[in-house]
């Protein structure tokens, strides 16, 4: 209610004024079966005085602007082409009314004429009919949000031709409003992709108190947030800024980069005073008001200041546009304002507008030319949709409702010049948009640079061999830390990312600097990296292979051990009643042979991939068997130690031996503790597969571990005791007769056994590699071989070669005649 009474009365007042002091110059009003309304700031007021009662600005009196009053211009210009067209609208004229927009906040008389139907705004109608169909404009973003609200609530289309803010696109505030400008979003990109060509990050950012250069300012600062620049120092300008401080501060930062995203005035103002205090060799980037400032490039010293880009447009010329201008100036339209009394104006009003030079009229910048043309076609547009417009004609003019155009305007999708127009849903157009470098005192004052296109897919285009440095040729530095060397990681050692110091990255990691040039990231498993790397490299995978010419050695005389050990089965088994048998054990020696060949069964899982039972059968197969063997081997040095030296000193110990058969008792008891240390081993603690990438840096080794390293030192160690109770008792037996002298072969096997440990134990020590596991399997088979050569294969040689040795009467003989040997000494 209390906006309604508002609006009522400040619209009694507009239209006092309009009805007392109604002009119409034939510039700013043309009728028409629909009207456009225009506003541009032909004239623009900056410290006006505020007045003691409400009154309207007289726009003629404040500063005139000729590069607005060609926007005024443009505008005409695309509506009489409208006109002139037989394929838009056939039957259809096209009028406009444009108001001289100088000030915000003391031009709503204007802006209620527009939104008002003949001095009437009705707030109780369903659909208010309004004096225009739309609006072109308003230039500066903050205009646009003064003037916005009141289009909105009815949803008039308003189509601004160079308000930027991004918060414009923000449909829930401004539901009407579209443009034919790129927003501040395409800006900042073109600034950011620019900056990141060149390897820039410590930069400035230089703004106004304005929708505008604030708007701009956020949308800097969080498009940065994922790159590599840092915002060094950023300012507001305001009316009581001191400009030489702030552009000292800049320069005591070391700060080569510097963004002016501020209106065309204060932006004047600032690179004027960086001429005065002598700032040199920066690179600054101009916003698009001010990107191709004729007046700016022309200020004696702006050379000394350093390289300028602008970010602008795409400046495109319109043909016809020129003769335009000379036809007007040729039929002198009346710049008078008829019904005006002295003083008091309509801001329909534009003194010796007419009688200004056409060469300077077109020399204009030429900036939002293209996007005023687009803005009047794109409501052109929507009309030969909304009326059904054909070549034969359209329909009858007729009332149409604002969110009906808009309807349509949100749809349109025409070329106009090659370019593409249309609107997304944020009610922004593609973005076409240019870098120009500036080049003071040549000709031509601008030369494209760089290009941004955003439809059909965003693309930056630099072409730097248009840019030529002053110093030397070279980019200017505009960094806080030097660049680190490849495989160096960032330490940032301030606030900002983009100040740090360089830390080389570890073996093992790599640093991907487009992902994170912050840290060094670990390989995956699988992979490895020397120190400084980018990239992680795949590891060889190594394991034991039968196709291994070591490999299929041994594999050989496993086999051959495997075949000798069942032929020694085979003949002794044959011989069983023989001496030379019934003296190497009997059953017990058949029994050795066959715990050997089952100790030995192992050495074959030592081949291939890992896996846990390999792991498994690899060493608990060797240590349970190998024991038993130990076993009888051990009870067979104790037996005959004490028959050749204790029968005699003790008679009774040993008839007891014999008759509870002791050595098979003993052979029985160890081996039952062995089979319980085995069983603790593999269910607490089994070996299983484990990869082993430290050995080797570019190998990861398939193996196999112990398991737990107590319980498998416990079934190791009872293999171990064994052999040496084994080792004394046949070294005490190492004089006996050389006829009979298995205590002399049961020591020599020892020695090869611990020789064949202790050589894999060294060699596990000292070196790495999957031969080392060959080395194990080595150690294994070498210890049973030791055993069969030495134990076996003289009995052997005997059977087949000397039957004269293998009677009872050489053994008899050989035991009396050490008999004998003893009794002397």
């Amino acid at each position: 209610m209390v906006r309604c009474v508002f609006l009522g009365c400040l619209l009694t007042f507009a239209f006092y004024f309009f009805a007392k002091h109604e002009c119409k110059s034939s510039e700013f009003t043309l009728p028409g079966d629909y009207i456009l309304g225009g506003i541009f700031d032909v004239h623009s007021a900056s410290d006006v005085v505020i007045p003691n009662s409400p009154m309207a600005l007289e726009c003629k009196t404040q500063p005139f602007s000729m590069s607005a009053y060609q926007m005024l211009e443009v505008m005409r210009f695309a509506v009489e082409q409208i006109n002139n067209s037989t394929t838009i609208l056939p039957n259809i004229s096209l009028g406009y009314e444009i108001f001289d927009y100088c000030l915000k906040t003391r031009s709503f008389p204007s802006i209620l004429y527009f939104i008002s139907d003949n001095g009437r705004i009705n707030m109780s109608a369903k659909e208010n009919k309004h004096n225009v169909i739309g609006l072109v404009g308003a230039y500066a973003s903050s205009e646009s949000v003064s003037v916005a609200p009141l289009f909105m609530m009815d949803l008039i289309p308003m189509i601004s031709y160079a308000s930027s803010s991004y918060s414009l696109s923000n449909k829930w505030v401004y539901p009407s409003f579209l443009r034919t400008v790129p927003t501040n979003q395409d800006l900042i990109m073109v600034i950011i992709k620019l900056i990141q060509q060149f390897g820039w990050n410590w930069v400035a950012f230089i703004s106004s108190n304005d929708a505008y250069s604030q708007n701009g300012l956020e949308l800097f600062i969080s498009n940065i947030k994922d790159t590599s620049i840092c915002l060094a120092f950023f300012y507001e300008l305001n009316s009581k800024s001191n400009y030489s401080d702030v552009l000292n501060k800049i320069d005591s930062l070391s700060i080569n980069v510097i963004i002016v995203f501020t209106q065309a005035l204060p932006a004047r103002q600032f690179v004027k005073t960086a001429i005065r205090i002598n700032i040199r060799d920066k690179v600054w980037i101009a916003g698009d008001t001010w990107s191709m400032d004729e007046e700016l490039i022309s200020y004696p010293g702006i050379e000394q200041i350093g390289t300028i880009f602008g970010v602008t447009a795409t400046t495109l010329s319109l043909p016809g546009f020129d003769d335009f201008v000379y036809q007007t100036r040729l039929v002198g339209e009346n710049d008078d304002c008829v019904n005006c009394e002295d003083g008091e104006t309509c801001n329909q009003v534009c003194e010796n507008c007419t009688s200004l030079n056409a060469e300077d009229i077109i020399s204009q910048n030429p900036t939002y030319s293209f996007s005023i043309q687009a803005a009047v076609y794109a409501f052109a547009y929507a009309l030969h949709q909304a009326l059904n417009c054909s070549m034969t004609g359209c329909d009858p003019p007729r009332d149409i409702p604002p969110y009906v155009l808009l309807s349509y305007l949100k749809k349109l999708s025409f070329t106009l010049q090659n370019q593409q127009i249309e609107f997304d849903k944020h009610g922004d157009p593609p973005a076409s948009l240019a870098v120009v470098l500036w080049r003071p005192n040549k000709n031509p004052l601008f030369v494209m640079a760089a290009t941004y296109e955003s439809y059909p897919t965003i693309q930056f285009t630099l072409n730097r061999r248009a840019v030529p440095w002053s110093d030397n040729s070279t980019v200017p530095y505009s960094n806080c830390s030097i660049q680190c060397e490849t495989g160096f990681k960032r330490v940032q050692t301030s606030i900002h990312k983009c100040c740090f110091q360089c830390e080389k990255c570890n073996a093992h990691t790599y640093i991907n600097t487009t992902a994170d040039a912050y840290s060094c990231t670990p390989c995956v498993e699988g992979y490895w990296s020397d120190e400084m790397s980018i990239i992680c490299k795949k590891r060889t995978i190594v394991y034991l292979q039968l196709e291994d010419p070591l490999c299929m050695l041994f594999f050989v005389c496993a086999v051959a051990f495997i075949v000798v050990s069942i032929g020694l089965i085979i003949l002794f088994g044959i011989n069983y009643n023989t001496p030379v048998v019934k003296s190497a054990g009997g059953n017990m020696c058949l029994l050795m042979l066959f715990c050997l060949i089952l100790a030995n069964i192992g050495v074959f899982f030592y081949f291939g991939v890992p896996d846990p039972v390999n792991c498994v059968l690899r060493n608990v197969f060797f240590i349970f068997f190998y024991t038993i063997c130990l076993s009888c081997m051990g009870v067979r040095s104790f037996q005959i130690v004490c028959v050749f030296k204790m029968a005699a000193q003790f008679p009774d110990v040993y008839h007891w031996w014999m008759k509870n058969n002791g050595q098979w008792l003993c052979i029985n008891v160890y081996s039952f503790i062995q089979l319980v240390a085995c069983g603790i081993w593999l269910l607490t603690g089994r070996p299983k597969p484990y990869n082993d990438s430290t050995s080797f840096k570019d190998q990861t080794i398939l193996a196999c571990d112990m398991g737990s390293m107590v319980t498998s030192t416990l079934a190791w160690s009872c293999l171990w005791f064994l052999s040496i109770v084994c080792f004394c008792f046949s070294y005490m037996g190492k004089d006996l007769p050389k006829s009979y002298n298995e205590a002399k072969n049961i020591t020599f096997s020892l020695l090869i056994f611990y020789l064949g440990w202790i050589a894999y134990f060294t060699a596990y020590i000292v070196f790495r590699g999957a031969y080392i596991q060959l080395l194990n399997a080595v150690a294994q088979l070498s210890s049973s071989y030791g055993i069969v050569i030495s134990f076996y294969m003289p009995r052997a040689y005997i059977i087949i070669f000397q039957p004269k040795k293998n009677t009872q009467a050489y053994f008899q003989s050989s035991i009396q005649t050490y008999t004998q040997t003893l009794s002397r000494m």
